[in-house]
């Protein structure tokens, strides 16, 4: 029993299940194995390490002095995952973890709270865009729904309506004109009330639940064009977010050409958003994704581009029509350099490359 302060890490390594899905359970758990031997390499002797689950460490740092050593600790950790791991028959492979932190005794006097406080902690840092860690607070618990009743509710979310889907245009200022628009889903619960994206979209991925609510998305949001381009409405195109674990499953091209053919709804006028991770599990799957995808005549988009740490060696070769700025850059545009010199030179790379370039807000 520990007297002194100590902080409870809760880990979980981002698109986890993408990896096994993609490149099989051997290689999910050899990754596993060198992940956890170097861990241990990079934390004091009388640090305490142990797996929980299939993807998820909890890390145990005693005698916390001060938040340098531990902030110290958090740098170390993330770069352990930023170092390519090479895993056998397959090109190195770089992964990213989101970390939840439980500070013993204000957050917690017994472990199985601390380890419920860092797990809440850690999906806010999932929400912050992976990749990161966010330390526990009383207000996370307070304001947020556990993922536990949202996992259990998510199941219930389709069949009952209580997923809809928002359009957010894209507009072109030298044209004065929309050019397209960005379907957004939304979450209304009975009892939860309005529930955010970025409080089930990574529940949904980790149980696999994105791939039903994925198709939902990509059919409901096919009818709505068709809906519109049969009254006369101008959108240009209907640009839909869809996940790396979607992607890489082999039915998708045939369950997305079956969509086209059911709602009527033409190839052309569609764009598909994808994200780096996608592209960074397996480079050579994404590549061939994508060409077939282009070759119905749909349009990529690179969303969130900016945010990534291999985006730059990705892009080249890649068949992508269009790079989105992520928001966290153009919010700060009036006030921060660093944001405007990024947002300036990707517009620059972006008309190099022929791409189109849209900022989010």
């Amino acid at each position: 029993e520990m007297e002194q302060p100590f902080a409870t890490l809760f880990l979980d390594i981002d698109h986890f299940k993408h990896i096994n899905d993609s490149m099989g359970h051997f290689c999910g758990d050899q990754l596993l194995s060198k992940l956890a031997v170097r861990l241990q390499d990079i934390l004091h002797l009388n640090a305490h390490v142990a797996r929980i689950g299939g993807d998820e460490f909890v890390i145990v740092l005693p005698d916390i002095d001060g938040d340098s050593p531990l902030l110290e600790t958090l740098s170390s950790i993330l770069g352990v995952f930023r170092r390519p791991f090479d895993l056998a028959n397959h090109d190195s492979l770089r992964i990213s973890t989101s970390i939840g932190i439980a500070l013993y005794p204000n957050d917690g006097q017994d472990s199985e709270t601390l380890l419920k406080n860092a797990d809440t902690a850690m999906y806010l840092a999932k929400k912050n865009g992976r990749n990161g860690y966010a330390f526990y607070s009383p207000d996370l618990t307070d304001k947020s729904v556990s993922h536990v009743r949202i996992q259990s509710a998510l199941h219930e979310a389709i069949e009952k309506e209580q997923l809809h889907l928002v359009y957010q245009p894209q507009y072109n200022l030298a044209q004065n004109a929309i050019i397209g628009v960005e379907a957004l889903v939304r979450w209304e619960h009975p009892e939860f009330g309005l529930v955010p994206p970025a409080d089930f979209i990574p529940i949904a991925e980790k149980t696999g639940l994105i791939q039903s609510i994925g198709e939902w998305v990509l059919k409901d949001a096919c009818l709505q064009g068709t809906d519109w381009l049969a009254r006369g409405v101008q959108f240009g195109k209907i640009a839909v977010n869809v996940s790396a674990l979607q992607l890489q499953q082999s039915r998708f091209i045939n369950k997305l050409k079956a969509i086209l053919r059911e709602t009527g709804f033409p190839a052309h006028r569609l764009e598909l958003e994808i994200t780096e991770s996608f592209l960074l599990i397996d480079p050579k799957l994404a590549i061939a994704s994508l060409n077939q995808l282009c070759e119905l005549g749909i349009e990529i988009s690179l969303d969130d581009f900016g945010t990534g740490y291999s985006s730059l060696s990705y892009l080249k070769g890649l068949p992508i029509n269009k790079l989105k700025i992520d928001r966290s850059f153009v919010s700060d545009v009036p006030n921060d350099n660093d944001s405007n010199a990024i947002v300036n030179a990707i517009i620059a790379m972006g008309t190099t490359l022929s791409l189109k370039v849209v900022a989010e807000g």
